[in-house]
């Protein structure tokens, strides 16, 4: 039995695929693309392709750019880095053509991905499907550009790094697609990088918001926007490995695995890209973390970790962590808050990285951070600051202790194993 027969049954289904850079990485790869496209295709079900530039060719489009202006008016970057995507719809409808079947591409304009004006990190709004709909009647095969879209006034804009993801979730969304298949240089999701730890499982399934918080954390499998539109309109969502013929993937589902097994955590995820800024001799009043943190988010920087000390003689320290490429942003941006509020002074520590257990079996077993603590301690890793939620602890500490406490966490949780639900207090 195909795999299309398992999951997707015997009658048309609609199918979303979304092909990354590396996916598309050479004229071999795209025929490759083509072929396993053809395939579905040949088995009756009707198919709409996202796919990205081909690999390397956003930032040498990035560098051109900037060769010709340091600081390129945002508009007219998105106008350069957005004819990747093009690119890469035109060759594949090539390739698809040459195996005999019909296809057709568009640009997001031409499908009318309507998005806010906010160039280089726009969000969509809404999608015509009108033009899909149709060809996909007619017998065609859609291959859409992935990473852009147009604003009201026809702007070209671009979604942000692996927006061609949130592309693909969002025409599933649009067109209530049987699934949306985000193929990519990996068979799945791990319990954490096997780069890392050898020892990692794929996951066969993983709830919506477990895979959030790992999107969240710096998994790269998969964007957190494309995650967050697909936990919204209840999009069934698989990842699977172009450069594999056989495997099932992981499937991310809405519900719980509810069997015994189920193991507590299901992955140990970090991201290096971690900066500490704190700001000395705050005065300690209502309202100064709002005066500080305010323009920040005003500045488009996401704000993670947040520490503030108790208050002493009438001030105190509030720490927060950004990532490394906002830090230089907004160091020059607290400059000027910190006259604003009487502060003593600003500082940052680029050597921090962040550690996170993940699991939804955390709601209902108890000692998951006094494990990940005393492991963490045995080695000799000092915590500098602490975040969780329902279902993520996280933790900061020093970048050069990340692959050990990596190794060491997924260890502690028995991760290697499918029996893992043991309890977590041993």
């Amino acid at each position: 039995m195909s795999f299309a027969d398992k999951h997707l049954g015997t009658t048309m289904a609609l199918i979303v695929q979304k092909y990354g850079g590396t996916s598309m990485g050479s004229p071999e790869r795209i025929r490759s693309v083509a072929a396993r496209v053809a395939r579905f295709r040949a088995q009756g079900h009707q198919v709409v392709v996202t796919v990205s530039a081909m690999s390397g060719e956003t930032n040498r489009l990035i560098a051109l750019s900037k060769a010709v202006s340091p600081n390129p008016d945002p508009r007219e970057l998105d106008v350069v880095i957005s004819t990747g995507e093009q690119v890469s719809i035109g060759l594949l409808c090539m390739a698809l053509q040459e195996t005999g079947v019909r296809a057709r591409s568009y640009t997001g304009g031409q499908v009318k991905i309507l998005t806010d004006s906010a160039y280089s990190k726009a969000r969509i709004l809404s999608i015509d499907e009108t033009a899909i709909r149709r060809d996909l009647g007619q017998g065609c095969v859609v291959v859409v550009a992935g990473f852009q879209g147009v604003d009201a006034q026809g702007n070209i804009t671009t979604l942000g790094r692996g927006g061609s993801d949130t592309t693909g979730v969002a025409l599933a969304a649009a067109l209530k697609a049987d699934e949306c298949q985000i193929y990519t240089d990996v068979d799945g999701v791990y319990t954490t990088d096997p780069r890392i730890v050898p020892e990692a499982r794929k996951l066969d399934t993983v709830t919506f918001e477990e895979m959030l918080e790992m999107a969240s954390l710096g998994s790269k499998v998969l964007q957190i926007r494309a995650v967050e539109f697909a936990g919204k309109y209840k999009v069934k969502l698989r990842v699977l490995s172009s450069f594999q013929e056989e495997g099932e993937g992981t499937l991310i589902t809405v519900e719980e695995n509810s069997t015994m097994e189920k193991p507590v955590i299901s992955g140990i995820a970090f991201n290096r890209d971690e900066a500490k800024i704190t700001v000395l001799g705050v005065p300690d009043k209502p309202g100064i973390a709002f005066q500080i943190l305010g323009p920040v988010a005003d500045a488009n920087i996401d704000v993670d970790m947040i520490i503030q000390n108790v208050g002493k003689d009438g001030c105190t320290d509030l720490s927060f962590t950004v990532g490394r490429a906002d830090l230089d942003r907004a160091m020059t941006l607290l400059d000027g808050v910190r006259e604003q509020i009487g502060a003593a002074a600003v500082s940052a520590d680029k050597t921090m990285c962040k550690v996170s257990v993940v699991g939804v079996g955390m709601r209902s077993h108890p000692g998951v951070a006094s494990k990940m603590f005393r492991a963490l301690a045995e080695e000799g890793i000092n915590i500098r600051m602490i975040a969780t939620s329902e279902i993520r602890i996280s933790v900061a500490i020093e970048e050069k202790y990340l692959e050990l406490a990596v190794r060491v966490l997924h260890k502690a949780f028995e991760l290697d194993s499918v029996a893992s639900s043991k309890n977590i207090s041993n």
